[in-house]
């Protein structure tokens, strides 16, 4: 090989290896903002005084934004170009940030939901952008390879979200909450106004550092890519006269799929502090649950990242996982205390490489209508404001624990049959 084809090869691995970078700096930041709200319904209920389902309102905003701005944020990087649409991205979370920081002050609540629902927006712009990016920035059998890693980012940043607003605000809301019941009316204001002040200061930090991020990004070698150039249909597909993206039903299946897996993760992440409070365990430790759901997530991950597509495809690798969430749910609902937490916990390890199957499988051979496609299935995030709010209201009313049994098993159901023969539809064999 000549000295020029070295350095071009070499200029070639440092851009991709660059770009790698730098989405998971993007995947480690969206992780942070989405695994807070976990411990945000805790601090929710406590903060602005207000029922369990009305607190399940901090994760239904976040998600349902997702549903009306995923195509609405297609159009818009159509006309910005990724590179340009994550910045814009990164700007609004930073707006939504301060928003949630300044209304949770003056516990306010519609306002602090109003700013859930912007980083949400935000949100639904990055990962519209960014995860057919890291789709398309390499062969798309490999794809649930490299959103593994972009995985391991985000789950790293959810293991860390929980332990840091753990300690900065949730601190002593044990001791809190004994001594809000134990107050009169203005001792109880005074107390919970204390406590709703103590997220000010780091939401405004968040929203400074993801607007200094939006420039960093707009100023950074990160390349523009073609998604309808780089995931263009199959030899065997071109041609076919697709006009439509109703033509092509594994999508729909796809963004279906997306729905359900994204239900099921936020139950096992974000729900499971309030599975563990309705078990009757102490709240200094509930709230902290998350972070070992995205500890076995991590691990999920890691073994994923290994396994993919070495020694099992993304596909069989899929069907395989949503089998073993299932024994893990039954084993929750067979079980009481802390071994019913730890198979919620354990949930992570089967949804780990979920969302780095399902992905790719759904936009794959869209060509031409991959910004669109992708967009569609992000709506299917809505699921997470879905799922999790079922389990609140019909928790109220039956037990929790069968309600949890009969809401993810369905779910997992649906995932292993897209895994099996969904993500095929309307595709030829060399798709």
């Amino acid at each position: 090989m000549s000295s020029t084809a070295t350095t071009a090869s070499a200029n070639g691995d440092r851009s991709y290896f660059g770009s790698m970078a730098i989405v998971g700096l993007l995947f480690f930041i969206f992780g942070f903002v989405t695994w807070l709200n976990g411990p945000l319904i805790g601090f929710a209920q406590v903060a602005f005084d207000v029922s369990e389902s009305a607190a399940f309102l901090i994760p239904s905003a976040f998600y349902i934004s997702y549903f009306f701005l995923a195509l609405p944020s297609s159009a818009i990087l159509k006309k910005t170009g990724m590179k340009k649409g994550m910045a814009l991205a990164l700007l609004v979370m930073a707006i939504g940030a301060a928003v949630f920081g300044q209304f949770t002050t003056q516990r306010y609540y519609p306002g602090a939901v109003t700013g859930i629902f912007i980083i949400g927006t935000g949100l639904a712009l990055l990962q519209t952008a960014a995860n057919p990016y890291i789709s398309i920035l390499g062969p798309i059998e490999g794809a649930a390879q490299r959103i593994a890693v972009m995985g391991i980012c985000n789950k790293l940043a959810g293991m860390l979200a929980p332990l840091v607003l753990g300690a900065v605000v949730l601190h002593g809301m044990g001791d809190l909450t004994a001594q809000v019941a134990a107050a009169d009316p203005a001792g109880k204001e005074a107390l919970l106004n204390e406590f709703a002040a103590r997220i000010h200061d780091p939401y405004m930090v968040m929203a400074g550092l993801m607007a200094l991020l939006a420039v960093g990004i707009l100023f950074s070698p990160l390349p523009e890519i073609s998604a309808s150039e780089a995931n263009a249909e199959a030899p065997s597909d071109a041609g076919t006269g697709r006009r439509s993206l109703f033509q092509y039903p594994h999508l729909w299946l796809g963004a279906a799929c997306i729905f359900a897996y994204v239900g099921v993760e936020v139950m096992a992440g974000d729900a499971i502090g309030i599975y563990g409070d309705s078990l009757g365990l102490p709240p200094d430790q509930t709230k902290l649950f998350t972070s070992l759901t995205l500890g076995a997530m991590l691990v999920g991950y890691v073994v994923g990242l290994v396994a993919i597509p070495r020694f099992i495809s993304q596909e069989t690798y899929l069907k395989v996982s949503a089998i073993l969430a299932i024994v893990f749910t039954v084993g929750a609902f067979l079980t009481g205390g802390y071994v019913s937490v730890a198979f919620v916990a354990l949930l992570g390890f089967a949804n780990a490489m979920m969302w780095p199957a399902i992905f790719p499988l759904g936009i794959r051979a869209l060509g031409r209508f991959t910004e669109v496609g992708s967009a569609i299935m992000i709506m299917g995030i809505a699921g997470g404001a879905v799922i999790p709010q079922l389990f609140a209201i019909l928790k109220q009313h039956f037990d929790f624990q069968w309600v949890f049994l009969l809401l993810m098993v369905p779910c997992y159901l649906y995932i292993a049959y897209f895994a099996q023969s969904g993500h095929k539809a309307g595709l030829s064999k060399a798709a």
